[in-house]
C-alpha cells in the first residue's frame, strides 16, 4: 500500500502537460510503470463542460492505477471538478492536485506552483477533496528555505495528502540546474510511506538512491521521456534494440489512433532518441527523425536503423 492504493511497485509516470495522454500512459503502464498521471486538467474547463477538457478524462482498460491531475486556483473550484470527474468516471484511482508547475500559463492566474505560497488555501483543496472519498496525492517543489519545504509538507499531510511527491527544484528553477535530493531524503525521513520523488531520474541508480532515502514512491518525467524503457530495466528486463524498434513502431501506430498524426509525430520524436542513440551514425538519423514531418516518415527512418544496431 502506497500513498493509499495498492501498487505493484514504486515506479510511477509522473505527470507532464502535453506528454502523458491516454496513448503515452498506456505504453508505460504495459510497460513497468505501477502507476500513471493524467496531464494538467483544468477543474475550471471541466466545471464549464469544456469538450477538450473532459477528452482528458478517458482512460485505457491497460492502465491498472491512473492519478486525475487536477489543478484550479479555488478550493471549491477544485472540489467541484473532483466531483465532475467522479460523476464522469469510476476509473481514476486517485486525485492529483498539481502545486509543481512552474510554468507563467499556469501560475499567473494562481494555480501550480504559485499554491506554494498560499498554504492555507493549498491545504483545503487537499482537504475538500478528501472529502470526495478518493486518496488525493499532490506534487510540489522544494522552497528556497529547507524549513519552509517541511512546514509546507506536514500542512498538507495534515490535510489528509496520502503522498506529497517532492520536485528538488524550486519554482524559480523551472527545469534547469540539478534537483537537490538533499531535501527529499530529510524529508522523506521525516514523513515515514508519505513522500515520494521527483527529478533528474535518468538512471536505475537514481531510482535506487530515492528509495534508500525512504521515498515511498519515485515518478519518472523527462527521464522516462528520454528512455521509455527505464521502468522495465529497473525491474530487471533488458529488451533488445530490435524489440525496443518493435514497441516503440506499435507505440506509434496506437498514438495515431488515440491522438491524431499530429500529436503522435511530435511524442513519437520525444522517444525516438532512446533507439537511434544505439545505431551507428545516431547523430545523422536524430537529425532527419526530428524533421520528419510525418508518422509514416519517421516510421521508415526508425526501421531504417535497424540494420545499423550496434552489436559491439
Amino acid at each position: 500500500m502506497i500513498g493509499g492504493l495498492s501498487l505493484k511497485g514504486p515506479l510511477c509516470l509522473a505527470p507532464m502537460a502535453g506528454v502523458t495522454t491516454l496513448a503515452v500512459r498506456e505504453f508505460f503502464a504495459t510497460h513497468g510503470a505501477s502507476l500513471t498521471h493524467t496531464e494538467m486538467i483544468s477543474c475550471a474547463g471541466l466545471v464549464r463542460d469544456n469538450a477538450k477538457t473532459f477528452d482528458m478524462l478517458r482512460v485505457s482498460e491497460r492502465e491498472e492505477a491512473v492519478i486525475v491531475q487536477l489543478f484550479g486556483n479555488d478550493d471549491a473550484l477544485i472540489v467541484r471538478g473532483g466531483e465532475v470527474v467522479l460523476r464522469e468516471s469510476e476509473r481514476f484511482s486517485a486525485f492529483g492536485v498539481n502545486m509543481a508547475c512552474p510554468m507563467p500559463k499556469i501560475t499567473r492566474n494562481g494555480s501550480g506552483s504559485a499554491l506554494m505560497r498560499k498554504p492555507e488555501l493549498a491545504a483545503r483543496m487537499v482537504k475538500g477533496l478528501k472529502g470526495l472519498g478518493l486518496p488525493v496525492w499532490v506534487k510540489i517543489r522544494k522552497f528556497e528555505n529547507d524549513t519552509e519545504t517541511l512546514r509546507f509538507i506536514e500542512l498538507l499531510a495534515e490535510a489528509g495528502a496520502d503522498n506529497v511527491c517532492v520536485h528538488g527544484r524550486t519554482p524559480a528553477q523551472r527545469y534547469e540546474g540539478v534537483a537537490d535530493r538533499r531535501i527529499i531524503a530529510e524529508a522523506a525521513g521525516r514523513f515515514p510511506g508519505l513522500v515520494g520523488a521527483s527529478g533528474d531520474v535518468r538512471t536505475v541508480g537514481d531510482i535506487d538512491e530515492y528509495l534508500s532515502y525512504g521515498c515511498a514512491v519515485v515518478m519518472l518525467a523527462r527521464g522516462g521521456v528520454a528512455d521509455p524503457f527505464l521502468f522495465e530495466e529497473y525491474g530487471g528486463l533488458f529488451r533488445s534494440q530490435e524489440e525496443r524498434l518493435t514497441e516503440l513502431l506499435n507505440f506509434s501506430r496506437r498514438a495515431e489512433e488515440l491522438s491524431g498524426e499530429h500529436r503522435a509525430l511530435v511524442l513519437l520524436k520525444r522517444f525516438a532518441g532512446s533507439v537511434l542513440r544505439c545505431v551507428h551514425g545516431s547523430a545523422e538519423l536524430r537529425r532527419q527523425a526530428m524533421t520528419a514531418k510525418s508518422t509514416q516518415e519517421l516510421r521508415d527512418i526508425l526501421r531504417g536503423s535497424s540494420g545499423l544496431m550496434r552489436r559491439d
